[in-house]
């Protein structure tokens, strides 16, 4: 969890935002790590950035109550 608002305190202000989903990626990764713990929550946090391209339209994508590594579409 340290990286991850290490990441949201350094290296992000540094470049302009481009979020595509809410909440932000750093922020899912928290939760998710917080809620389901180190490792499953971070494969959570993995498969949200890697659905984070161009081709996606984003939107809404809260972390799922249940572990899972598909899109929570609400």
């Amino acid at each position: 969890m340290a990286l991850i608002r290490f990441y949201q305190r350094v290296i992000s202000p540094a470049f302009p935002p481009t979020c595509r989903y809410q909440p932000t990626c750093s922020q899912y990764s928290l939760e998710a790590v917080s809620r389901f713990g180190a490792i499953r929550g971070s494969l959570m946090g993995i498969a949200r950035i890697l659905r984070c391209n161009p081709f996606v339209t984003g939107g809404s994508d809260p972390v799922p109550d249940q572990f899972s590594l598909k899109r929570n579409r609400v």
